[in-house]
């Protein structure tokens, strides 16, 4: 059988869950997700976990806090005045708590941020990984391996 390797072509059905169970990701019970390994699709230290698996393999791997998606780091949480947003964003925009805006970065892409707080003038935004320092639980069923 083949081992999944570096470039590998895979056909799996994976599950990434917090330390309290409650899942981010899940694709069983779904149609099976097809990656290439090294393109980005997953984190490395993801990826790293499947190196050497074969087809029908099922495993559960712990990655340590910020091992997946980094840790938190507090330069990424920022205040920006409603005078920016208006510029930049909806100025008509009805912000709440936990919504996603997306931001134009320099390099012409978007940057999301989370909405943490609203102010007056202002709303707090942070630009972490929804996961990032957090403990995870990685399940996978490897279903093919090209």
């Amino acid at each position: 059988m083949k081992r999944v390797e570096p470039g590998s072509f895979l056909t799996l059905h994976y599950r990434l869950r917090d330390g309290d169970g409650v899942a981010f990701v899940d694709t069983f019970g779904t149609p099976p997700a097809t990656l290439s390994l090294g393109t980005g699709e997953l984190a490395p230290a993801m990826e790293a976990r499947l190196i050497g698996l074969v087809a029908g393999s099922e495993e559960s791997f712990a990655l340590a806090a910020g091992e997946a998606f980094g840790e938190r780091d507090a330069a990424l949480v920022h205040r920006v005045s409603r005078a920016v947003l208006d510029a930049e964003g909806d100025a008509d925009g009805d912000y709440r708590v936990g919504d996603v805006v997306r931001f134009p970065a320099p390099d012409g892409q978007t940057i999301a941020g989370v909405v943490r707080s609203i102010e007056d003038d202002a709303l707090v935004f942070d630009f972490n990984h929804p996961l990032a320092g957090r403990p995870l639980t990685f399940d996978v069923k490897l279903i093919g391996v090209l």
